[in-house]
């Protein structure tokens, strides 16, 4: 099955504007000339910018937007991270949909960047999921990064993912690891990845050469320790389920590699910004 490429903005100013912005149509003056500022009203970490200007050239070309604080820097309350300049009637009808997309990607890098220092200076990467809002994931995973964190797969299609639902699908642990096997000789560029929620799973995981990344799932500390101490320079160790923001550097402190959190994508909150514009006199 081929895709056809995903457009958020544009499918984000349909679903807003549909066949126009009446308000702005009666109330607004067609010639107005205005000048805006998009400001930040609590402490984040800046992504989505590029997005948020692309939503008001989509809107109209000839508004000129600048980014004054590009994606991963720190935003303080009362920081202007975005000028934009133009037709009034055009920044108010993308003023919404540039807003949504930045209070909802500046919210997951700074949901980021806070397990990433909260998991301390372990050496362990923080890593996104694909639970991410449809549509909008080539975006969120952006904002992962921008927050200090790293992708895990993109989808389906760029890594293997064996759980526990594959395994009690497959006849028996032997035919799992000769498809394993197969899978390395047919594609061996493709990163193979297994996840176990037991030890003696791990032991078993352990046997089969063509495995790169062994994930612990929902694994006591104690547990992850003795598995990392099990596969230490055979295989990497991913940890994921029921990661916090209060357990996270206890997680990282067992060796893992990798520790992988859904919150990130499906959890974060939103960062309050506003727009604020001035009409031009001429």
């Amino acid at each position: 099955m081929k895709t056809q490429p995903i457009d958020p903005i544009g499918v984000a100013l349909q679903e807003d504007i549909g066949e126009g912005d009446v308000t702005t149509e009666f109330f607004v003056p067609p010639n107005l000339q205005a000048s805006a500022r998009i400001r930040a009203h609590e402490k984040a970490v800046a992504s989505g910018t590029k997005t948020a200007v692309d939503v008001f050239q989509r809107v109209d070309p000839a508004v000129r937007a600048e980014i004054i604080r590009t994606d991963g820097s720190d935003i303080a309350p009362g920081d202007v991270i975005i000028d934009v300049r133009g037709s009034a009637r055009s920044i108010l009808k993308a003023e919404r949909v540039a807003l949504n997309f930045l209070q909802r990607l500046c919210g997951i890098a700074t949901l980021t960047r806070k397990f990433v220092e909260a998991a301390g200076n372990h050496g362990v990467k923080i890593l996104d999921t694909r639970k991410t809002t449809p549509g909008l994931r080539a975006l969120e995973k952006a904002a992962v990064v921008a927050g200090g964190g790293a992708n895990h797969r993109f989808g389906l299609f760029d890594m293997v993912l064996v759980k526990d639902n594959h395994l009690a699908s497959h006849a028996g642990f032997s035919a799992f690891a000769e498809t394993v096997r197969r899978l390395r000789q047919e594609r061996p560029e493709v990163r193979i990845e297994v996840e176990a929620d037991r030890l003696d799973q791990v032991r078993a995981f352990l046997q089969v050469d063509d495995v790169d990344v062994i994930l612990l799932d929902n694994m006591k500390p104690a547990q992850i320790r003795e598995a990392v101490a099990l596969g230490k320079n055979k295989v990497k160790f991913e940890a994921s389920g029921g990661i916090t923001l209060k357990n996270v550097r206890q997680i990282a402190a067992t060796g893992v590699d990798f520790i992988s959190i859904g919150a990130l994508t499906h959890s974060a909150p939103a960062i309050d910004f506003s727009l604020e514009i001035t009409p031009v006199i001429s």
